[in-house]
């Protein structure tokens, strides 16, 4: 296979591809945020943050504003301490919060359900989320001047699961409802000055599930297994939401939803995504995928299938028109979707050298020309104008890769479930095994232990 770049031919440039949910710390140890700041990550989504059932201290509304009763303009109703310090600590590794308004997932609503009702008030909760931005962006209440761009309504309202919805416990309307009165609030307060969107979709796996593709093709439910019932929901829910809110004339900046499928099956779910949202008349807003993760197991944590899957995809995504991805997770935890760091050592997996690798190309900032890619290999490339590198990623079967460049690269490669790695590489020909990154570079790569 011939691969041939042309660094001479920009085509845009690098985007998001390679944002993170949920920043490694633990307590208030936040020290391992040096690993974001070297890969170059941009953007950290502050979703489930709080911890189990919304923790005690961090982001979501009923945390910041403890009763709901409270005065809303009254900056002593407001608790921002822990969450002050979070966005401090962001901050300063030079990550930008990406802020979900709303509340942490509650795993056991069929034992009991705490925050995931809907606000008993749609308009005083608005007004509580004004403040929480005015807060952060305009120092209401000794706060600050982030800037903070993105603002989330709600996570996955959508969600259904045998044990019923871990997210909101109120209709659908209900929920259209929320976001139209918050999205005109906020962005009657704040204008352009911020970007509002949501809803946070659990995804559109319908599209790709054998069972529930030939259900929607012949309007047939019958015989469905709940599961595949409530993939065909998510995409009904996702249309519904379109006409609501352009029957409330409600504004919306983006579009955000999620996948756990592989990288083929995902890029399916895009196309769907792009053109449901441009018949709607929405296909000039951003869409997002703020949750994604193609491993998420623990037996393929920190495996080579996994870095490879997850470089393939940020690859596939760079050259659709989505603007952010946020991979789901980047916590120092024990959970199967904490996929970058080691929760033994607390040390990267090889997942992370993924994110490395793209991060020095968003760093780089413009896309250019690359051919020949395909079949299970994805590649994109990057320059400054000065340095230059190229990422590759085979997720198909082993193959040999012919790749002619001017000049000298540094060659790394991650495979067989280790770190990645100074490689020696003739780019002339070389062979790429099944689950292989390769990054080249003018400049040396440093990769942090």
């Amino acid at each position: 296979m011939k691969l041939t770049v042309d660094f001479s031919n920009a085509i845009g440039k690098i985007k998001a591809m390679h944002a993170v949910g949920q920043p490694p710390f633990f307590g208030m140890n936040f020290s391992y945020f040096h690993y974001l700041t070297e890969a170059h990550i941009p953007y950290a989504r502050l979703h489930d943050v709080g911890g189990a059932y919304g923790g005690s201290v961090f982001v979501d509304i009923p945390n910041l504003f403890r009763d709901f009763d409270a005065d809303e303009n009254d900056p002593a109703s407001y608790d921002f301490a822990f969450t002050d310090v979070l966005l401090s600590e962001l901050t300063k590794a030079g990550v930008k919060p990406y802020f979900r308004l709303g509340v942490t997932i509650e795993n056991y609503p069929h034992i009991r359900a705490y925050r995931i009702y809907p606000p008993k008030d749609a308009a005083k909760w608005a007004r509580i989320c004004e403040h929480v931005i005015r807060h952060y962006n305009e120092g209401w209440a000794n706060g600050f001047a982030y800037g903070i761009e993105y603002w989330e309504i709600w996570n996955e309202p959508d969600s259904k699961t045998e044990r019923g919805s871990m997210m909101w416990l109120g209709t659908e309307e209900e929920y259209y409802r929320l976001y139209a009165v918050t999205a005109k609030h906020l962005k009657k307060c704040f204008g352009d000055r911020i970007k509002v969107g949501g809803f946070a979709s659990c995804g559109f796996y319908a599209l790709t599930d054998t069972n529930a593709k030939r259900a929607l093709e012949s309007g047939n439910t019958e015989g469905l297994s709940d599961y595949e019932k409530n993939i065909i929901y998510f995409k009904k829910y996702f249309e519904d939401f379109l006409l609501y809110i352009k029957k409330e004339n409600a504004p919306i900046d983006f579009f955000s939803w999620h996948s756990y499928d592989p990288v083929g099956n995902t890029l399916i779910h895009q196309a769907y995504v792009e053109k449901t949202l441009a018949d709607a008349g929405y296909g000039d807003i951003e869409i997002h995928l703020n949750e994604w993760n193609t491993h998420h197991s623990v037996k393929e944590m920190g495996t080579a299938a996994a870095a490879a899957s997850s470089a393939a995809m940020m690859c596939a995504m760079q050259d659709t028109k989505m603007a952010v991805m946020n991979f789901y997770d980047a916590r120092l935890g024990l959970s199967d979707y904490c996929g970058l760091f080691d929760p033994r050592w607390r040390r990267p997996f090889v997942t992370y050298d993924a994110f490395l690798a793209f991060g020095t190309l968003y760093a780089l900032g413009t896309e250019v020309e690359l051919q020949g890619a395909g079949d299970g290999l994805y590649a994109v490339a990057a320059t400054d104008g000065k340095d230059r590198a190229i990422l590759l990623a085979n997720i198909g079967e082993e193959r040999e890769i012919s790749l002619p460049l001017d000049g000298n690269y540094y060659a790394y490669a991650a495979c067989d479930d280790t770190r990645m790695k100074s490689a020696a590489l003739d780019l002339s020909c070389f062979k790429m095994k099944k689950d292989t990154v390769v990054f080249l570079s003018t400049k040396a790569l440093a990769i942090p232990e």
